[in-house]
């Protein structure tokens, strides 16, 4: 079942990320933006497909000059958007993408300003803060997205204190092995899971943990479902097979998608989804996500209990917050 689209929209980035390939020191710093045609040609296509979740992602999302009209056409058409963004360009687009992101990330790496900054190489940390303030003033509630790395696992209590300061959800994303990045510690992995055990507003998925420890994805007995319930699309208008990362097989959208996911090359990367060399020990998040989706195996039943915590704060403990900033008068603004 096709559940996600990973749309990146631009490969560019205004920052320069220490785990990060994109940036803008880099070869993908000089490629093109997704065409507006492009774009919205596809969405409708895409939600034929069963495409419930789109993320606009990159390179950082917010330097497409289109991106809020991508996020309302996509809400129109019934699918749940998500946006990631290190905040730099948010002020700009904060009014214009209110209430059309329904899972609207701010990347914060470090409760520690001058730390943040270099992890980016950009000066930043303000933006996020200043950003976090403008989207609550919108009725806006926006995730704290952490990514955690051997070097600032420890810095969790913070983070999560500094979450609570603004009543908002901390996501902590564990780095993930990739393009020579190194993995996480199982020292680290241990300190994480302990921390945010039984804590409330805190979403790790506890699955991406136990992949780890178990050495990630076996191609013997693979449990990626990259190609069956992801599909990627790059700014250059291409269907990327069998995922971004690790990407190998590119198609031009020079026809229907629906023809292009019927075609014998998609079944063949279907067919041999988490199979291929490449895909051992692979812990890459956005395709594991969707992977353990459904409790069919271990790691999904082990998924339910913090898919759930995490729909009940953004379902139900943010519309009462919601409700009493515009009726009642109750600031949740910190």
């Amino acid at each position: 079942m096709l559940l996600l689209c990973n749309y990146y929209v631009t490969y560019r980035c205004n920052a320069d990320c220490e785990f990060c390939h994109f940036g803008f020191s880099t070869e993908l710093n000089r490629t093109p933006f997704a065409r507006d045609e492009d774009v919205f040609s596809n969405l409708p296509q895409l939600r034929q497909l069963g495409v419930k979740f789109i993320d606009f992602t990159g390179g950082e999302p917010l330097l497409h000059k289109s991106i809020h009209l991508f996020v309302e056409k996509a809400k129109s058409l019934k699918m749940q958007t998500s946006i990631t963004t290190n905040c730099l360009l948010y002020p700009k687009f904060a009014e214009r993408l209110a209430g059309k992101v329904d899972l609207l990330h701010f990347s914060l790496d470090s409760p520690d300003e001058e730390e943040h900054n270099r992890i980016r190489r950009v000066k930043c940390f303000n933006s996020v803060i200043e950003s976090i303030k403008i989207a609550k003033s919108l009725g806006e509630f926006p995730d704290i997205l952490f990514t955690v790395t051997n070097d600032t696992y420890k810095k969790l209590p913070q983070m999560y204190e500094l979450s609570q300061k603004y009543n908002l959800v901390l996501i902590v994303n564990p780095v993930f092995s990739y393009f020579g990045n190194p993995g996480l510690s199982l020292e680290a992995l241990d300190y994480i899971d302990d921390f945010c055990s039984g804590k409330p507003d805190i979403y790790i998925n506890p699955s991406f943990l136990e992949l780890r420890r178990r050495g990630g994805n076996d191609p013997s007995n693979p449990l990626c479902k990259a190609v069956s319930r992801v599909i990627v699309i790059s700014p250059y208008n291409e269907v990327i097979l069998p995922c971004y990362h690790f990407g190998n097989k590119t198609i031009k959208i020079d026809k229907p998608l629906k023809e292009i996911r019927n075609s014998e090359i998609v079944k063949y990367y279907k067919s041999m989804e988490g199979r291929f060399d490449f895909c051992k020990g692979c812990t890459v998040n956005c395709y594991f996500e969707p992977s353990f989706a459904f409790p069919t195996n271990y790691y999904g039943i082990k998924s339910v209990p913090s898919k759930f915590y995490y729909g009940f704060h953004k379902l139900i403990k943010q519309k009462i917050l919601k409700f009493e900033t515009k009726f009642l008068g109750i600031k949740n603004i910190k």
